[in-house]
């Protein structure tokens, strides 16, 4: 007999699989020798009371042995060395994924990616840490692997109608994720584990006869005829196909230009820009599991939440239990913060984005700029950011409680932002509406979580890329561009998608489109 059944069980219970059947058992009141099978199927943190349990469901097979065990084995790709070529621009998630669903299809991807490989990421990333420097093409947004990659690797997903979530946790764990992603409600990788899965995602795209392009920089698309013919990097060199997968991610600003310069048709859309909250994860801790200490088998606490104020909605985004502030920007002359974790989340601080959102309409000062009022409003803070910063990474920062009142703060707080912070009014330095905004949400949040509005937190300013604020349209059937045949914009940077398994997602379905127009 096959059973789903879900059961409550103390974190030191749930943190022994060894001990699971046992439990199963005793819930259903029956000898664990009867279970022949157990497969976990979702557990979560169950919080609502004061003693916090771990909620589990598993399938079960109860005096009988399941037909088939399916286990978690990696796919056999096919060899698609002198297969029909596809462009796939960017090594993002939307970038990955979409080259190896093209491989499984038989069609060969040729990955070009303007930022280095995942392990000389590091470099780069270290050198804006230490010296403030920012490589514009090597950085925490850009390089193999994209922004997730080097900024926390959180999968959990709301856009489940988009495609097979199971499929994408499934291919992130044949090449080395936990198996815990399969069955965590809120899935998450880590910082320190992500570089390795992705170099292996990258191996298995080479050993298919793929190929990937590291340091080249797109500088312009081939069209003839209304139709691709394929893109060129900035030192001369022609790539030829005819089909393009465009998956550059939200903030290659040069290739919106470059798009827009060539006659293609760009949209505004809503996005959002705020600040980074970061709290002590003691205080978060006692706040959602009201208990201090945290229990040693419960993770870190993690917190979402959302208020509507003067007609736009205010938002954590991004929360980072037991994780770090990081630099994000993508020149110099900018500040962009957000955020990451561990493994083991394991910091002794919580940060969260706490954002505002912005529709085209809030900033109609900007309509010269056309499509890209939205660039230029990001733009415009972030310089701002900097400036107060004395024109370094160092980042603006203020007490919450500081932050609400308007006056700038006396002293801060400690900080896992590593290149350090200054005191600065961020209520002036944001523009109006967007602080008086988020000064009424930190009240009102902490009144949904009491302790939340407190003088031990600390704000940095900016968070300005939690998505595009432009869209690049495409058929809604086809997933091709209107204007342009064989060109496929994927993933965040075309507006479709916001984090990794949701860019994921987006990437196989416009190489499925690929395959499916190509193959006729």
């Amino acid at each position: 007999m096959r059973k789903e059944v879900e059961i409550a069980m103390t974190p030191k219970q749930a943190a022994d699989p060894s001990g699971w059947k046992v439990a199963f058992a005793h819930a259903l009141r029956i000898q664990p020798a009867r279970i022949k099978h157990l497969k976990p199927l979702q557990r979560s943190v169950d919080a609502r009371s004061t003693n916090v349990k771990i909620r589990l469901k598993a399938e079960l097979f109860i005096d009988e042995q399941p037909t088939e065990i399916l286990k978690n084995s990696r796919k056999i790709y096919p060899d698609v060395t002198y297969k029909t070529p596809v462009i796939v621009v960017g090594a993002g998630p939307a970038g990955l994924f979409a080259a190896l669903t093209l491989i499984e299809n038989g069609m060969k991807p040729i990955v070009i990616e303007r930022g280095k490989d995942v392990k000389a990421r590091k470099f780069d990333i270290a050198q804006i840490n230490r010296e403030h420097i920012v490589n514009p093409d090597s950085n925490y947004c850009f390089g193999e692997g994209g922004a997730g990659t080097y900024s926390d690797g959180k999968l959990y997903t709301r856009a489940t109608k988009r495609g097979n979530v199971n499929e994408i946790l499934s291919i992130l764990v044949s090449h080395g994720a936990n198996e815990d992603i399969l069955i965590d409600s809120h899935p998450h990788i880590g910082t320190d584990k992500l570089p390795a899965i992705v170099a292996a995602m990258r191996q298995t795209i080479l050993d298919a006869g793929g190929e990937i392009y590291f340091n080249r920089r797109i500088t312009d698309i081939n069209i003839h005829n209304g139709k691709i013919k394929g893109v060129e990097d900035q030192g001369g060199n022609r790539f030829e196909a005819q089909a393009v997968i465009l998956a550059t991610g939200h903030s290659a600003r040069d290739v919106y230009e470059l798009l827009y310069k060539k006659g293609l048709v760009l949209e505004a859309k809503s996005f959002a820009l705020g600040v980074r909250a970061e709290h002590p994860q003691a205080l978060i801790d006692s706040i959602q599991y009201r208990q201090s200490p945290r229990d040693p088998f419960l993770p870190a606490a993690p917190y979402s939440l959302v208020k509507q104020i003067n007609g736009r909605g205010v938002f954590s985004f991004c929360m980072c239990p037991g994780g770090t502030i990081v630099p994000a920007a993508t020149e110099n002359g900018q500040i962009v913060v957000n955020g990451m974790s561990n493994s083991r989340r394991n910091s002794p601080f919580a940060n969260s984005g706490i954002v505002v959102q912005i529709d085209p309409s809030d900033i109609e000062h900007l309509s010269e700029f056309g499509p890209f009022a939205g660039l230029e409003f990001q733009k415009q803070v972030e310089e701002n950011c900097w400036r107060a910063a004395g024109m370094k990474q160092t980042a603006p920062a203020q007490r919450i409680s500081d932050f609400t009142k308007g006056i700038v703060s006396s002293s801060l707080p400690d900080c896992s932002y590593y290149p350090g912070i200054i005191s600065a009014p961020l209520h002036e330095i944001l523009p109006s509406f967007v602080a008086s905004r988020l000064q009424e949400a930190f009240i009102q949040f902490g009144t949904m979580m009491k302790g939340y509005h407190t003088s031990e937190a600390v704000i940095l300013g900016t968070e300005s890329r939690t998505s595009s604020p432009i869209r690049i349209p495409r058929n809604s059937e086809t997933l091709e561009h209107n204007e342009l045949s064989g060109f496929y914009p994927c993933g965040e940077g075309a507006g479709y998608s916001g984090g990794i398994v949701s860019s994921a997602m987006d990437g196989v379905n416009c190489a499925m489109a690929v395959v499916k127009k190509f193959k006729k």
